[in-house]
């Protein structure tokens, strides 16, 4: 048997399971709110063209309007001005798209402090535990955050001082970008990076040093609670947007039966 036809008869069997790690996308689906200054990204909208009616008697479509990154989203290399230079959404390799993925858990420690931040020694104390990140993989977060996501309010979690989401350190994030294997990192949160994160130095240092490094982020995932630490399988699929910074994608994880 062929390794494709392989994982075809074990999905079929149930001894790998997909597990959905994507948002609904909707009008109520929250969005990240930049200070009043600067441009703000589109709630996510609908817009029906025909409903099986004298507009279009067999059919139903719409038109949408949205931000890129809203929702359950990938963020390119030429997001960030480190990577202007770099991928736009359209051109990361297809292959890069699937790959192996380590989840952290660290949701007790983001319930006590919602301004938790990822620190090196807490990956490599995982690590030991765990085995290495994977080469070319993902790292995903898991912080608990996803249970938060129908509130707009709560999802941010802002107040007088800014919002207050988990994230990883500026040492942290520079070394995932220049040190670690992996080519991406993934959040249950808004964005990859915490949300005191402006007044880090450098400011949203995720996105800085990531980007800057080639390297990709997911956000508002959900349901990491369903993963193993080791052994999933990513499948990150944006649309191939042109010049595009970043797309709503649909995120599922491939996972032995006996993990889930």
């Amino acid at each position: 048997m062929t390794p494709l036809a392989a994982l075809t008869a074990a999905m079929a069997s149930g001894s790998v399971k997909v597990i959905d790690l994507t948002a609904p996308l909707s009008s109520d689906t929250p969005i990240l709110r930049l200070p009043e200054q600067f441009g703000q990204t589109a709630t996510f909208e609908l817009e029906e063209i025909s409903a099986y009616d004298d507009r279009g008697p067999a059919w139903y479509w719409n038109n949408f309007r949205t931000g890129e990154h809203t929702g359950t989203h990938f963020d390119a290399p030429n997001h960030w001005v480190t990577g202007r230079d770099s991928d736009d959404v359209a051109s990361v390799p297809a292959s890069r798209l699937v790959a192996p993925a380590a989840v952290l858990d660290f949701s007790t420690e983001a319930a006590e402090d919602p301004d938790f931040l990822l620190k090196v020694d807490q990956i490599k104390a995982w690590e030991g535990e765990h085995g290495p990140l994977p080469e070319g993989g993902w790292l995903l977060l898991r912080t608990g955050w996803d249970a938060r996501s129908a509130s707009q309010e709560a999802f941010l979690n802002a107040d007088g001082t800014g919002p207050h989401t988990p994230g990883p350190s500026v040492e942290c994030a520079r070394w995932l970008a220049e040190e670690s294997p992996v080519i991406g990192f993934g959040v249950e949160t808004v964005g990859t990076d915490a949300g005191a994160a402006a007044g880090f130095e450098p400011m949203f240092p995720c996105h800085t040093f990531m980007h800057g490094a080639g390297k990709y982020g997911l956000t508002q995932l959900r349901n990491l609670a369903l993963l193993p630490p080791q052994g999933a399988v990513l499948v990150a699929a944006p649309l191939r947007i042109v010049r595009g910074s970043g797309s709503p994608a649909r995120v599922l994880a491939l996972v032995e039966g006996d993990e889930v």
